[in-house]
């Protein structure tokens, strides 16, 4: 991982790769031999993928307003975010990190190379993904790759890429993205230093449809009172993490709605939270937190009222 020569990006009791997502592979191979998730039965996912997608495609159609969402799926926007700690090391002031969260990258096309052409001339100090990189829940992986490869080879961030997983993803995708130099964190933190001082970077395994999420765990090697910035798929740990001390939530998979009326918002909240942490910047407790609007589309490739993201945050001291 490329680094500045005034920084070292220390691993910390990491586990491998394999044993990190032994629980996960676990609750996979359920869902290859019972054709169902923790949450759907085979109906609903057969219903939801069969019936539920082309009866959404044809009243978007018939409202003549299909091909704008299609359009609108890649009319990405480019948010700067700013969030002020009293507790952030000095060293730290100014640390610019890029949030990238729900490609689903293989459902739409064009999407990899819009990102692609928007992310080359940036020189973020760090990138993280929160995950989701498949559109389908189930089924193959491959349309994946050569998309993400695409975005990840067009990113020059100072401190490489961290990221984590979704709930629409297999566990291959870890050691793909980490053949291409992604550094996956699943249930484990990082130390990122600058001369004496550091922050710690802590990633979730998926909480939605897995249940594999493991807190405690990912903070193990976290000093206490460390700056920790956490990444999790979705926001629903959002009142754990106030509990053990993270400074900063990054997270995603609600798509702020992907459908929002005006003066409304979201349609549909996509996560069992305050409708407050579905988009955008929020706090609770001491806690700050960030919901990413995504990049990509889930069920049916086009936004309404709510545009795909790229966000950089820089983090500032009071």
């Amino acid at each position: 991982m490329p680094t500045l020569s005034s920084t070292e990006l220390a691993y910390t009791g990491r586990a491998t790769l394999t044993e990190g997502l032994k629980p996960r592979l676990e609750v996979e191979e359920y869902f290859r031999r019972s054709g169902r998730t923790l949450r759907k039965g085979r109906f609903r996912l057969w219903f939801n993928m069969h019936v539920k997608t082309a009866l959404l495609k044809l009243a978007f159609k018939l409202s003549g307003i299909y091909g704008r969402g299609i359009r609108n799926s890649t009319a990405l926007a480019m948010r700067k975010v700013e969030f002020q700690f009293s507790g952030l090391p000095s060293a730290f002031r100014g640390f610019r990190i890029l949030h990238l969260s729900d490609f689903h990258v293989d459902g739409v096309d064009g999407l990899a190379e819009r990102l692609e052409a928007m992310l080359k001339d940036l020189r973020p100090d760090l990138c993280v993904f929160t995950g989701d990189y498949r559109f389908e829940l189930m089924g193959s992986c491959e349309a994946v790759y050569p998309r993400m490869r695409k975005i990840v080879s067009s990113i020059c961030a100072a401190h490489g890429t961290l990221a984590i997983l979704g709930n629409h993803d297999a566990a291959e995708i870890a050691y793909r993205l980490e053949e291409m130099g992604v550094t996956m964190l699943v249930n484990e933190a990082v130390e990122l230093r600058k001369g004496e001082s550091s922050i710690w970077i802590a990633g979730l395994d998926d909480q939605f449809d897995y249940r594999c999420a493991d807190l405690p765990r990912a903070l193990k090697t976290v000093p206490k009172n460390a700056f920790t910035i956490l990444l999790a798929h979705d926001p629903q740990l959002y009142e754990e993490a106030v509990e053990r001390g993270v400074a900063l939530y990054l997270c995603g998979h609600t798509h702020a709605g992907q459908i929002r009326l005006p003066f409304l918002g979201a349609v549909k909240k996509n996560a069992p939270v305050p409708r407050k942490l579905v988009q955008g910047k929020w706090a609770a407790g001491n806690m700050q937190g960030y919901t990413s609007w995504g990049a990509g589309c889930s069920t049916i490739p086009v936004r309404y009222n709510c545009p795909p993201e790229i966000a950089v945050i820089e983090l500032r001291g009071d």
